[in-house]
């Protein structure tokens, strides 16, 4: 090796180090310990092909169809990257346009007076009406600006919506600053349709993620996706105005959540755990580095289908996986609808499907 390369070698190196000590950022990383990851190789998460054979459906080549609703005529609803909220039939390629936010639309409810609710990840809480007219229900609670609305959903009656902001100090696009921050900027919200006032259910969440109402609308959960947890508030009953835990320590971090209204949750799981991630949370430092160096590299995202089935003492009675290459991932979203369930993804150009009855086989 020549004098002139080694020099070249050490500058290069030299401009690396100051690079991930130095670049500025705005994330401050928040020193936590994680409890251990559970293991895959057995028990209720051990690894699986059970998601190898799902359907791809619906209109093709469409940008992240994040959250979805099937319809009362069975055609499925779902948010697009590029802000349109879209319409299409299982077994078609077609699509209908409902609207634009102009923003992101994550998370989707359908209001009993015919509504669609909309989480949108820039717009904030929206509603559309059968006319198609857009409007703003909310962008902020106790003066603090929502960051990252993220997922909604409402009570039979109406009265309610029930959402998360995911990150009051971080927008869209920025997950990756704020589940490394681990700040605990997260807020679970209700919507008042009768007054407009937004209420403050629970707050300091590690990434306020997929909220479902549970049986009777005793209680409403949240994923805290930094957390790798969901957390349970109650609103019926002795419990009502606390929380606490519905699962804790999942192999995953936990994106939406859905209930089928009688017995069962669906938990989409982005990616498994990161192994670096968790082995850092400790080290706050190096933790900034690494934000620095995620600037300039991909994340390290392991690419894995993942979705989690949960009764309603939040035990697991579906675990569906698939690890294989060209997998339909990562799966965001997963609602149950008559004979099927279906599957949205942030980053995939299609939605999917699995029969309920393979996803519940033993």
């Amino acid at each position: 090796m020549s004098q002139k390369f080694r020099h070249l070698l050490l500058l290069v190196l030299i401009a690396v180090v100051a690079f991930l000590l130095l670049m500025p950022t705005e994330v401050q990383p928040v020193n936590w310990a994680p409890p251990k990851a559970p293991s895959m190789q057995d028990g209720p998460y051990s690894e699986n092909l059970r998601l190898k054979d799902v359907q791809r459906i619906g209109a093709q080549d469409i940008a992240g169809p994040e959250a979805l609703l099937v319809d009362a005529q069975g055609l499925l609803v779902t948010g697009l990257h590029d802000g349109r909220i879209i319409r299409t039939a299982p077994d078609s390629q077609t699509l209908e346009v409902l609207a634009n936010t102009g923003g992101r639309p994550l998370g989707l409810a359908q209001h009993p007076d015919g509504r669609l609710i909309i989480a949108d990840g820039v717009k904030g809480l929206l509603a559309l009406d059968a006319q198609r007219k857009l409007t703003t229900l909310s962008t902020s609670a106790n003066g603090v600006p929502f960051g990252f609305t993220d997922d909604v959903t409402v009570d039979a009656a109406g009265r309610y919506a029930y959402f998360s902001d995911a990150s009051s100090r971080w927008g869209y696009g920025q997950d990756g600053e704020a589940v490394i921050e681990h700040g605990g900027d997260g807020r679970l919200l209700r919507y008042d349709f009768h007054n407009g006032q937004t209420e403050l259910l629970l707050d300091q969440l590690q990434f306020a993620n997929g909220v479902a109402l549970g049986p009777d609308e005793s209680y409403v959960l949240v994923n805290e996706t930094g957390a790798y947890r969901i957390s349970r508030y109650w609103l019926k009953g002795d419990k009502a105005g606390t929380h606490d835990l519905f699962i804790d320590n999942l192999p995953g971090l936990p994106d939406n959540l859905t209930f089928n209204g009688r017995d069962r949750f669906w938990v989409a799981l982005y990616s498994p755990r990161n192994p670096l991630l968790d082995g850092l949370a400790g080290y706050p430092a190096i933790r900034k580095m690494m934000v620095r160096a995620l600037m300039v590299v991909p994340k390290p995202i392991e690419r894995k289908a993942f979705v989690l089935g949960l009764d309603v003492q939040g035990q697991v009675v579906a675990n569906l996986q698939d690890g294989s290459a060209g997998n339909y991932s990562p799966i965001t979203s997963a609602r149950e609808h008559g004979e099927w369930l279906y599957l949205g993804s942030l980053k995939n150009t299609r939605m999917a499907r699995l029969p309920l009855k393979l996803a519940l086989a033993l």
